[in-house]
């Protein structure tokens, strides 16, 4: 069974007076431990699709399929559920909490998730070092620059290794020596424990990195290549 099936999913929205076809029928298979990137210009469709197949965004038509459940139109009890326990999500405007420090932020997940204290404070302190944050683990993000608020981002959404990661430009903010020391993280994530990964991306290096690279335009898949 897929981890994550599209079929014929479209998206529509109005913007202003004009609507808006921002996907265009997409039919997407994800297996079980891929590494794969979702590529195009600027309106392709990239980050429709990516919101989508987290539930974060519901379709005009289609359907999506993760994990053998169908969440096109699941309730929204259900659907949090799959997404606390499930899925990792990297923001592109990080959305972390300003009046945590980053220990706490990566916490936050496990928090929720019914995880004791002592276990995800020693987890959360472990992936901060390993992303090279372990010095700034008790600032708030106000206090750390955009790079080091992206990999906080990071941290938390690999900590509780999900099943899948979904992650929207997450080199965005970083350094080519950060963001590569990122992706190696997640692929040794990816190759270890077998946690899924699919980036929305602008980035060569995260297309370089990548096993799988989807490349949309105007809301189709234009090319769809294995490495």
């Amino acid at each position: 069974m897929p981890l994550i099936q599209t079929q014929a999913l479209k998206k529509d929205y109005l913007d202003g007076k004009t609507w808006v076809n921002a996907l265009r029928g997409i039919d997407v298979t994800i297996e079980q431990g891929e590494f794969a990137a979702i590529a195009g210009p600027s309106g392709s469709g990239k980050t429709t699709l990516l919101n989508l197949i987290g539930g974060l965004d519901t379709a005009t038509s289609g359907s999506v399929h993760l994990d053998g459940d169908d969440i096109t139109n699941m309730r929204s009890r259900h659907l949090n559920k799959i997404r606390l326990h499930k899925i990792g999500f990297v923001f592109q405007a990080y959305n972390l909490i300003p009046v945590l420090t980053a220990q706490e932020n990566v916490e936050f997940t496990m928090m929720l998730q019914g995880c004791p204290a002592p276990e995800r404070r020693a987890r959360a302190a472990e992936i901060l070092e390993q992303v090279g944050l372990g010095e700034n683990m008790h600032r708030r993000p106000p206090a750390l620059s955009g790079g080091q608020q992206q990999r906080v981002a990071v941290a938390r959404a690999i900590v509780t290794h999900p099943k899948i990661v979904l992650a929207d430009e997450p080199t965005a903010n970083l350094d080519s020596g950060t963001g590569s020391k990122l992706l190696d993280l997640m692929r040794e994530l990816n190759e270890q424990k077998n946690v899924t990964f699919i980036f929305s991306t602008h980035d060569p290096m995260v297309m370089e990195y990548s096993r799988r690279l989807i490349r949309l335009q105007d809301g189709k898949i234009k090319t769809d290549e294995r490495k």
